[in-house]
């Protein structure tokens, strides 16, 4: 009988060869016979290549059971409960054969012949495969069958033939570990057998036996079941006679050298059934389940251990099933052992580079253990080679709840060994040992972490606490753990099967499926596939859990993308190495760029150039960082840069990757603390001492150095190549003239050369650039031989011109004599060089003034007159200086050209009078004033003026210096006390309009108060999506009836923009921004009232002349508006005002979390304005003493 997975269903086979499916309820479902002619529904379609009656079969598949084999069917379920395999022997053939039915009992498929096929059936339960064991004529396989019936892959077991029989086939919950009991067939009846499991695993297309539990031949220590739990993967139940129950929890760790300066520190072996597969990463990346060498053993190997002294980090210890050890060692023997074999890295014809061990000694552990007791497989556990040669494993006492450590030191004389017994309170599940601190610490089921102190006299177990004080517990067991120093400190992380991640009792981490330590880096994998990189020197716990939660940016220099599901299986010190295995078993690897930018900061700082460039070189690292890690210590050791380097090309890179910014500030800014020096500002300083070190051997680098330049020295360079090319070296290494102008060819485009050749004036390095290009011929030898027949300087002029370089062209041209100076002229003029070409002749001369007057006429078509007016004044071009500084209102520096000219006076009063009447319309009165008195003697039309400009003080002293009081009665008088009631109807309305718009905003804003109680905020997930460009509703338009776009604003032109900006904020009422508009229009009130207080000239004059009435009646109305203001400004700009004005509700700088928080403290009522000053109040200046004392 058989249930199904869910339990809905169950199997009987009946004794009359019958299957009956049955509910969960006992009801019959059908009833079927087992043995079936038909092949079932997915019966293969024939393509006609024969009849099956008319080909050969020979005996295949008609080979009677086994004489052990009970004969008895056996029932096996695919894990989804739709498929049932029952492998039945046949009556006719008397072999076995396995039928796949489903759920209602129709076959489905029926396996090919298979002979010697066993009783032992298991069906993987992710479905793919069933797997049954076979007996070959020299072999006994493992042998796995698809759903149709065809065989897909096998494996043999390690025993001869006819040696044991396969009693089950059990596979764990997942899929992944294949568990098989064996028994050893009896000789004779008196003779007990031994019974075995094993327990196989699968990666990359090979099946590993990778643990052997032998449970010998007593009759207690027979096995009575063998179960995976349904519930954890990796926990294995077994009963023996007598009642005896183990309990096997198992979890994949790996095995790897833990040193750091030996040259065998990346070894990492696997275990192999009776083979350990050791492959030296250091070396090679050797793909599974190839390997570099294989340690043979007569016997299953269990466990594996590395030596954890750094120094000798390659030694290996090896427990077998029969509790020996075996150690393996480097160096010491020449002798070649048999038991090391060489693995992908041997071959005919090839020479082994790597090192291989040899075996140094084979002992056993006794543990004291009677023959008559009961078996208890694996009973030595987590074997671990101490630092001073002794192994420390775990035992199990006679109570189940305790561990027993077993310090055992490794026998120079045979038998002589010593052996120390602690025990633990509780069950060991972990222990490891850190390889730089040799700390041992153990970890027990229920979470607590004991230090063990081994290298006391008497060895001991304490509580690991941390550097508080407090005792260390992982909330969950971990199935991997390690030891480093954190800041200093000395933690112990875990990894759960959950893949969740502790540093001594916190969690930093729920998504971690693999990490490993390295000198002060811990490296990480994550369910994100990503492997991500921290460097613990001066990182917090805290730091580091904000690191792994956090989403890191992806050019981060610590994260980087790897394959789905990939695992870390070791880093290769001293190199930038992080080899990752994928879940199918292929390897890869990576070179995680924060180990590569810190083994490159290593080899800088030791001045080991060569090491530090190739890796750059190899790993796209920018080369740069050779001198931005420290320009100091580089420009000090360029020789032996170039010594270590020793390669033109290399140095051709490094001048060509070359840039002026500072690449650990910019590309690796994980690196700018470590600098010691401060980058200069032009790095190319360093290039100037390559050139010292070697002109010949390293021309081409100088010639990227002159490139590389900013900017660049072309000029140079070319003349470099001509120098090379009149110099013959006797020297074989140096570079040809030839060569050099290819690689300069390389670097600048030939067509921006040619052009740079032809500006040196030297026509046989033209002739010798243009034979490199593309350009034809005719095309440029006519035009050579032209320049050739002409004057230097001239011939010098056409290149520059050519070349479009025309301030060398008018030097040239400016050589060539007055009969080109019209050219010079008409080339000065074409390209606006006035100024270069004034430098060129003396100001004596007719060019300067030509010059001159040309520069004048093109500022003054600029509209710069005053600039114009100055170039022809120093020229001596009077009346064009003139007539530019009157357009430019300079009316004194008018009448000085006027004066140069020798103007009448008759002229320069009518001059003077033309200029009043334009500086009257410009409203400098007082200017007008001084031409008309001074130039034009019209006094009495100067007073006019200065009385309709306000101006009370001056008109007065030129009435009494001319002694006109008859002006007084006519004009003064009269004139102030207009001004008196002009000042009194502007105070009035700016009071009345002030008060308006004052009483207004406060209706406004008890409205929009009103709006935002009776408005809740919507609840939104994608609040935080809320800018100020969003359709949120804000406080301006709570209320309001009208719709306002920003889209289309931003849409209109510039003109039309600026025109709708004035016209944003309007004062009609119920408009979106009234609000705004009224604080603008409140705003102008203060500040037009604040432009009066210049009135204090107004009211002496008032004084003086006996208006003391109209004097106090204005300076008491302009002092009752000022205080109405001044009352009124914290009422209109509140503090709340002022505060949203410095931290807006709304925009770039804005969160969810602040405009909520801002809606809370209805903060929602302050307007959102583009323009935040007019949220800021008008300040009143208190300090101008405007009030006279006597009036009031």
């Amino acid at each position: 009988m058989s249930w199904s997975p869910d339990q809905e269903l169950f199997l009987l086979v009946t004794g009359q060869q019958t299957l009956i499916m049955m509910t969960r309820d006992f009801e019959p479902i059908t009833e079927k016979q087992i043995h079936q002619d038909d092949f079932g529904e997915e019966k293969f379609v024939a393509l006609g290549w024969g009849k099956k009656e008319t080909q050969f079969h020979g005996s295949e598949g008609k080979q009677a059971a086994h004489p052990w084999d009970d004969g008895r069917p056996r029932v096996t379920w695919r894990g989804d409960g739709q498929f049932v395999a029952v492998s039945a022997v046949c009556p006719e053939t008397g072999a076995r054969k396995i039928r796949v039915w489903n759920r209602e009992l129709v076959l489905q498929s029926t396996s090919e012949p298979i002979s010697g096929l066993e009783q032992a059936l298991a069906w993987k339960p992710s479905g793919s495969l069933i797997a049954s064991t076979q007996e070959k004529p020299n072999r006994h396989d493992v042998v796995f069958l698809e759903k149709n019936g065809l065989l897909h892959g096998e494996f043999t077991l390690p025993f001869q033939k006819g040696q044991v029989k396969v009693n089950e086939l059990l596979w764990n919950a997942d899929s992944t570990i294949l568990a098989i009991w064996l028994e050893d067939l009896k000789k004779d009846e008196n003779c007990k057998p031994n019974s075995y499991v094993q327990l196989w695993t699968t990666g990359n297309y090979h099946w590993y036996l990778k643990q052997s539990l032998h449970f010998g031949n007593l009759e207690k220590n027979q096995l009575v079941s063998l179960l995976w739990d349904p519930v954890i993967p990796y926990r294995l139940h077994v009963l023996c006679q007598g009642w005896h129950y183990l309990s096997y929890d198992w979890h994949w760790t790996i095995n790897h050298g833990m040193g750091e300066n030996s040259q065998h520190v990346a070894n990492v072996a696997v275990i192999d059934g009776d083979k350990v597969l050791v492959t030296a990463f250091q070396h090679a990346v050797v793909p599974p389940p190839m390997c570099t060498y294989h340690l043979q053993f007569t016997q299953a190997v269990n466990q594996i251990a590395f030596h954890t002294d750094p120094k000798h980090s390659g030694d290996m210890a090896i427990l077998d099933a029969d509790n020996r050890i075996s150690v393996y060692r480097y160096g010491q023997s020449t002798v070649k052992d048999s038991t090391v074999r060489l693995g992908a890295v041997g071959g005919n014809g090839f020479k082994a580079a790597v090192e291989t061990p040899y075996l140094d000694k084979t002992y056993r552990v006794d543990l004291g253990s009677n023959t008559n007791e009961v078996m208890n497989p694996l009973g030595l556990r987590f074997l671990t080679w101490l630092p001073d040669n002794s192994f420390l494993v775990v035992g199990q006492d006679q109570h189940a709840t305790q561990s027993v450590l077993h310090l055992t030191a490794v026998p120079h004389v045979a038998g002589a060994e010593e052996q120390l017994s602690v025990s633990v309170d509780g069950e060991v599940i972990s222990l490891c040992c850190s390889p730089v601190t040799k700390t041992v610490a153990l970890q027990l089921a229920d979470g607590q972490i004991l230090k063990y102190l081994w290298e006391a006299s008497t060895p001991v177990l304490e509580p690991w606490q941390t550097s508080s004080g407090s005792a260390v517990q992982f909330p969950h067991p971990c199935v991997q753990t390690s030891l480093t120093k954190i800041s200093g400190e000395e933690v112990i992380l875990g990894l759960t099967d959950r893949c969740r991640f502790f540093i001594n009792d916190t969690e930093v981490a729920s998504n971690i499926t693999s990490f490993a330590t390295y000198n002060e880096f811990l490296l990480v994998t994550t369910n994100s596939h990503t492997c991500q990189c921290f460097c613990l020197k001066d990182m917090s716990v805290k730091a580091l859990q904000t690191g792994l939660s956090s989403a890191a940016v992806p050019s981060n220099e610590t994260l980087r993308n790897v394959e789905r599901g990939s695992r870390i299986i070791t880093v290769v010190p001293q190199d930038t190495k992080v080899v990752l295995q994928m879940p199918r078993g292929n390897l890869e690897t990576i070179h995680h760029r924060a180990l590569v930018l810190a083994q490159i900061q290593k080899w800088l700082n030791r001045l080991m150039f060569r090491e530090a460039f190739q890796c750059m070189r190899k790993l796209r690292i920018n080369l740069n960082l050779l001198y931005d890690h420290n320009p100091k210590v580089f420009l000090e050791n360029v020789e032996t840069f170039i010594k270590q380097i020793d390669s033109v090309n290399y140095i051709n890179l490094f001048f060509t990757e070359l840039k002026e910014e500072d690449f650990t500030k910019s590309m690796y800014p994980s690196l700018n603390g470590s600098s010691n020096a401060q980058p200069q500002q032009h790095p190319d300083q360093k290039k100037v001492n390559l050139v010292s070190f070697s002109y010949c051997r390293y021309c081409l680098s100088i010639l990227t150095a002159y490139v590389k330049k900013s900017p660049p020295e072309l000029e140079t360079a070319l003349q470099k190549v001509h120098d090379l090319r009149g110099n013959i070296s006797p020297d074989v290494t140096a570079v040809s003239a030839e060569e050099a102008l290819k690689y300069l060819l390389f670097l600048v485009d030939v067509n921006e050369l040619y052009d740079y050749s032809l500006g040196t004036y030297d026509f046989d390095l033209v002739i010798m650039v243009a034979e490199k290009s593309q350009k034809d011929p005719k095309e440029y030898l006519p035009f050579l031989n032209t320049l050739r027949k002409m004057e230097t300087n001239y011939q010098r002029y056409t290149i520059d011109r050519h070349l479009k370089r025309y301030t060398k062209a008018l030097g040239h041209l400016s050589k060539c004599g007055p009969e080109h100076f019209s050219e010079f002229l008409n080339l000065v003029k074409d390209q606006n060089q006035y100024y270069e070409a004034l430098k060129l002749y003396p100001p004596s001369t007719q060019e300067y003034k030509d010059i001159s007057d040309a520069y004048g006429d093109y500022l003054n078509q600029k509209q710069l007159y005053e600039q114009a007016a100055l170039i022809f004044a120093r020229a001596g071009l009077f009346a064009k200086a003139l007539d530019s500084f009157l357009t430019s209102g300079s009316w004194q520096q008018a009448l000085c050209m006027a004066s140069r000219l020798g103007y009448t006076e008759d002229k320069l009063s009518s001059l003077a009078r033309s200029m009043a009447g334009k500086l009257v319309e410009q409203r400098k009165h007082a200017e007008a004033a001084i031409l008309l008195e001074q130039y034009t003697q019209d006094y009495e039309e100067a007073v006019l003026l200065l009385l309709e400009g306000a101006l009370w003080e001056e008109a007065l002293r030129l009435i009494h210096k001319y002694g006109r009081l008859d002006i007084l009665e006519t004009n003064f008088k009269p004139a102030i006390q207009e001004a008196q009631k002009s000042q009194l109807m502007f105070l009035d309305s700016q009071k009345t309009a002030f008060l308006r718009h004052k009483s207004r905003l406060q209706v406004v804003r008890e409205l929009k108060e009103k709006a935002c109680e009776n408005y809740e905020m919507p609840n939104c997930p994608e609040l935080d999506l809320i800018s100020e460009t969003s359709s949120v509703v804000t406080a301006s338009d709570m209320n309001s009836k009208y719709s306002h776009s920003n889209s289309r604003i931003s849409a209109r032109s510039s003109k039309n923009r600026r025109k709708a900006e004035r016209k944003r904020y309007s004062l009609k009422e119920g408009s979106p921004f009234e609000d705004v508009a009224l604080l603008e229009a409140l705003g102008e009130n203060v500040r037009a009232v604040e432009t009066v207080k210049d009135i204090h000239i107004l009211l002496k004059q008032l004084v003086l002349f006996g208006y003391d009435e109209q004097a106090g009646e204005l300076q008491r109305v302009l002092e009752d508006i000022l205080h109405l203001m001044e009352t009124s400004l914290p009422e209109i700009w509140s503090p709340e005002l002022r505060q949203s004005s410095l931290n807006p509700v709304l925009g770039p700088n804005s969160t969810a979390n602040s405009i909520m928080a801002a809606y809370q403290q209805k903060r929602m009522v302050t307007p959102v304005v583009q323009d935040p000053e007019l949220l800021i109040p008008p300040k009143l200046n208190k300090n101008l003493q405007w009030k006279l004392h006597l009036l009031q």
